[in-house]
Order: structure tokens, then sequence, then C-alpha cells
């Protein structure tokens, strides 16, 4: 099948959808509920990789020593995408049988629950290795629930879109990544230079961000039980066209399409994590006197990653919008050249220790992270059938944040520790982009395609280059 015969840019034709689209008033309320719900959700996330980045090693691993502490308190950071994959297969296979709604409100349920508990925990001085333990059972529990709420936001928000649209609204859930880290590093700063500066930040103030968690969810909750179905699930419900094993079709008929889509989101997730990961405030901040290489002051680094997020944010929705008239894989690749440009000019920047240059080296790297995140939504739920599509997008982009952003963090700090360089993280990011970028060629652009229930035999064929049929025929 040749790109032209779902691709509905540059004039192509493509078969219209036998569902019609969302009326304007659902459509708002869908594309209001998926960006506060996944801004919540994220929020969450993003604490926990800062809190990481900033007191943990010293409140929960200090008497493993300094170097040790840092490599494990980011290693927790990349424990819950060991379980993201759990979360996708079990929301995944839910989602396609029971409806995308249900698993949105109960993985923010989890999510919320897991940040909440690790705001009232005991420290290691203050129970010993119970506190540890604690600390990496609730991580887990966020893994799971990131694992699955992605899939089913970002099909709420593109399977009610209209055909020409889908690249816009389902830049909103992607809006969340952002605005959540926005949020975060907001609070953040705030205890760390208002509110509860100095040692008082480490004593009590990391509680604060965690235990808002709780307001934010309830907030979220309300907002997300509002909305309606997707209508392409209500569509499969209909006809009956629901799929008894939906993770089993995927992996025995889908399954290099699964990899080839995690390569793709490798790349961004590993990028991205540099940041929402906690790597770069912990290693601007680090003290020189504990083996830093920069030793800044944990608020303007907190402030400068916040302001990065805003622009983060701009080239999200950019990304999205821009796919909507030149195609998904176009932007991908507009967005893999200048992340391969700009990781360049990140490390020298932040290497300086000022805070506006380490604010324009993060914000010209997030050019690239939102115009290869933005599509995301859409390009992901264009490649997977109908009837086995939540699992098809959850397992592909848990599968790339293990590849890409799970360990990155980890990877980073032990880089600098062999070579006592950035330029090997600089190499290292841009490795992991170079084979995204090559998954990216390899897979064809099915913008506007089809998505209801009525296309699955158009869903069917490859969306691979040079392969007719990614595997047998559908049981």
């Amino acid at each position: 099948m040749s790109d032209s015969a779902v691709n509905g840019t540059a004039g192509n034709t493509v078969p219209a959808e036998k569902h019609q689209p969302t009326n304007p008033a659902e459509l708002r309320r869908v594309a209001v509920a998926t960006v506060i719900g996944t801004t919540v959700e994220w929020y969450d996330f993003f604490v926990y990789a800062s809190a990481a980045g900033l007191v943990f090693a010293d409140l929960f691993f200090k008497p493993a020593g300094n170097q040790v502490a840092t490599l494990l308190s980011f290693g927790t950071v990349g424990l819950s995408f060991l379980f993201r994959p759990l979360g996708a297969f079990i929301a995944g296979h839910l989602g396609d049988r029971i409806g995308r709604k249900r698993l949105l409100v109960w993985t923010l349920m989890l999510m919320g629950t897991a940040t909440t508990l690790i705001g009232v925990l005991p420290t290691y001085a203050q129970a010993g290795v119970i506190a540890p333990i604690l600390l990496i059972l609730l991580r887990i529990l966020q893994g799971l629930s990131t694992g699955g709420e992605w899939g089913g936001a970002v099909l709420m928000a593109v399977e009610h879109a209209p055909a020409g649209k889908r690249g816009r609204y389902g830049a909103f859930p992607q809006m969340g990544v952002p605005l959540g880290l926005l949020l975060a590093s907001g609070v953040l700063a705030l205890m760390t230079g208002v509110i509860s500066p100095g040692e008082a930040f480490t004593q009590w103030g990391w509680r604060i961000p965690f235990l808002l968690s709780f307001v934010l969810i309830l907030v979220g909750l309300v907002v997300r039980r509002r909305v309606e179905e997707s209508p392409v699930f209500s569509e499969l419900a209909d006809k009956r066209q629901r799929s008894s094993m939906p993770i089993v079709q995927l992996l025995k008929n889908h399954w290099v399409l699964v990899i080839l889509a995690a390569l793709t989101f490798a790349g961004n997730n590993a990028a991205g994590y540099m940041t929402t990961g906690g790597y770069l405030q912990g290693y601007a901040t680090k003290p020189v006197a504990d083996g830093g290489l920069v030793g800044m002051e944990k608020t303007p680094v907190l402030i400068a990653v916040a302001g990065s997020a805003l622009v983060w944010l701009l080239f999200t929705w950019l990304g999205g919008s821009l796919s909507d008239r030149i195609g998904r894989r176009n932007t991908y690749i507009i967005g893999w050249v200048i992340f391969l440009i700009t990781v360049w000019l990140l490390f020298p920047l932040v290497d300086s220790g000022n805070a506006w240059l380490f604010f324009l080296g993060v914000a010209l790297f997030t050019i690239g992270n939102g115009l290869t995140y933005g599509p995301q939504a859409a390009y992901f739920a264009e490649l997977f059938p109908a009837s086995i599509r939540y699992s098809g997008v959850s397992i592909a982009y848990a599968i790339g944040a293990i590849l890409g952003g799970a360990f990155a963090p980890l990877i980073s700090a032990r880089l600098v520790d062999v070579t006592g360089t950035s330029w090997a993280v600089a190499w290292y990011i841009a490795g992991v982009m170079v084979i995204a970028f090559v998954a990216t060629l390899i897979l064809k652009d099915r913008t506007n395609i089809p998505l209801g229930a009525d296309a699955e035999k158009l869903q069917e064929q490859s969306p691979i280059h040079g392969v007719r049929q990614v595997s047998a025929e559908r049981s």
C-alpha cells in the first residue's frame, strides 16, 4: 500500500469515517479532560523524578555513600519504567475490552494514591531500610499507572476528533507532560525558594508537593467522569467487534510494528528525561565538594526548567497542529533534525553555571522534543487497528519508555562519573535519537487513515515500508 492511499495531506483522498465526529461541546470537554488528567498524572510522576534528583539520595539512600546514593535514587526513577509494560498490558486488555473512559479514571486514582502516600513516608533516618523499600513499592505503583494512562488519554482525544484535526486534538494529552513538568517545577521552586528554603526543604518541604496531589486528583476525576466514551469503542461494542484477546492478536500479528513504534518514542523519551527524569536538575545542583561539575543553586535551576516547559508546551501544540498539515512523519523528521543539532548545545550551556544560559540550553532542546511529541498521539493511533488499538499504543509507548527514558538519568550519571565530562552524555542521547530517526523513516505516513471499526481491513495493511502484511491474518 502506498503512503498516498491513506495520507490525507497534500490533496490526497482518503475514505470517509463511517462514525461521525463528536459535537464541538463534547470535543471541548474531551480536550479539557485529557489535558487536565494527564497534567495531574505527570505532575505526580515528575515531582518524584525532581525529588529524586534533589533530596531522595540524602533522605533514603545516604548510608550507601554519595555516588552510590545518587545512582540508587535515579535508579528508582528508572525502576518504575520496568512496570510500565505490565500496566500497559493490563490497561490495554481492559481498554480494548471494556472501554477507554473507565481506565482513565482507574489509572488516575492509582497514581494519585501512590503519590500522596510518598508524601507521608518516613525517611531512612526515621525507619531504616523499610523507608527505601516503601518508596520503591510506591514508585512501582506509579509505573503501573503511567503504563495504562497514556493510551486511554490519547485514544479518547484522537478517536473523538475529526480526521483532519487529529494531530491538534491529540496534542492535548501530550501537552499534559510539559504542563505537569511546569507545575511540578513551579511548586518545587516555590518550596525551595520561598516556603521552605535550605534545610527546611530537606526536612519537610519536599513532602508538600506530594501531598498536593490529593487535591489535584479530585479535580481530574471530576472532569474525566463528565466525558462520553470514545465513539470508536462504542462502535466496536455495538458491532460486537471487540477482540477477546487483544494482546495475543497484537503480539502475533503486529510485533514488528510495536517495536518500530517503540523505537520512535525511545529517542524522544531519552532526550525528554534529561529534565523530566530529574537528571539535569541533579547534575546542575550537585555541590562541587561532592563531585559535582556545576554547583548551581536549586531554585534558579527549577525556575529555568519550569520556563523551558513553557517552550516545550508551545512546540508540542505546534507539532500536533503542524502534523495535520504536512503529515506526522514529516513533522517527526523536522523534530529529529532540530534535536540532533541542539543536543550539542545543551551541555555547554548547562555547564556554564549561569541560570539564563541553562534556561537557553534546555529551552532550545525542548523544540525538537515538542515536534516529536506533539504528533505522537495521532501517529500511534493511526498505526494500529481499532480492536487492538489501546493495547498497541500502550505497549509500544511503554517499551519505548524503557528503551529510552527509563535509565537515561542513571546512564548519564554513570557516564559523567566515568568520563568526568558531559560530552559523553550528549553522544549517548544523540545515538538513541539516530535509532529513532531510522525507525521513523521505516514507517509509512498514515495521516488521516480512517480509525473506525468499519475500516479494520484498511488499518490491517502494513504501515511498514516494503511489507504488505505485518504477519499472518488476524485470527
